[in-house]
């Protein structure tokens, strides 16, 4: 889940101080966000077999100043009795990584994602995305090439992954919609040489940085098997103990 979250404090900064340039200062982004969070929840969820709506409204509620959504913010309040709220946005693939870590065939990958993502996000988009980020990151664990990803992720959802970064990004603009951002976001992983590389190619494109460098970070970080150092340990700078710990317990479970 580094690779998560290191995409999700990198890109920080430029959530709403959007770049273009692909030399941009790596190490501007210094705080978590809500990607990082609700990913953390899912994590613990599987850890401890209990429910991802339990954890995500424990953990949400916690750690309640880090950009959520107002739609997510208002739902963490109970209001609705935390109901879905037939979301389509990138929420529900931000937090998805660990069910592709933690599951052992493509059939429960996609159904817990499903189940992870309905909490909240039960639109048809909403669950797809989440569905394409963990079976990209599932593939890439068990050995799947570049090409094998982007085919079966073609098949399966229907996303147009043809394009290229030169293509997408002249007028791409901050979207977060799982529809305009996570296909995005797996071309950022499909076009890139290694972590730091897909990291500064989501984060470029001058859209919803954090989400989407760590929806792409989460597929490199496993494809690559190789995360500068340096990035790690902006990481271990900036989360804190609880997430440090849950990390370290969940890889030795299931990394």
């Amino acid at each position: 889940m580094i690779g998560v979250v290191a995409g999700d404090i990198l890109g920080s900064y430029y959530e709403f101080n959007t770049t273009k340039d692909y030399d941009f200062d790596l190490f501007k982004g210094d705080i978590f966000t809500d990607d990082t969070v609700l990913t953390m929840a899912i994590a613990n969820a599987i850890l401890t077999n209990t429910p991802y709506k339990e954890n995500i409204i424990d953990f949400g509620n916690r750690y309640n100043e880090v950009g959520y959504g107002s739609a997510f913010r208002e739902w963490l309040t109970g209001s609705s009795l935390f109901q879905p709220y037939n979301s389509w946005a990138n929420g529900s693939a931000m937090r998805v990584s660990p069910i592709a870590y933690a599951f052992e065939t493509l059939g429960e990958v996609l159904s817990e994602a499903k189940k992870s993502a309905e909490v909240t996000h039960n639109h048809p988009e909403g669950i797809k995305g989440a569905q394409a980020i963990a079976m990209a990151i599932f593939l890439a664990r068990k050995g799947s090439s570049r090409d094998e990803i982007k085919e079966a992720i073609e098949k399966e959802f229907d996303y147009d992954l043809d394009r290229t970064i030169n293509d997408i990004k002249p007028t791409y603009k901050f979207e977060v919609s799982c529809a305009l951002s996570v296909p995005e976001s797996i071309i950022c992983f499909l076009e890139s040489f290694d972590y730091e590389d897909c990291i500064r190619l989501a984060i470029s494109l001058g859209g919803d940085a954090d989400t989407m460098a760590a929806m792409a970070g989460g597929i490199a970080e496993v494809f690559y098997d190789n995360i500068p150092e340096k990035i790690q340990q902006r990481v271990v700078e900036t989360l804190p103990d609880e997430f440090s710990e849950i990390i370290i317990k969940f890889n030795k479970k299931y990394k």
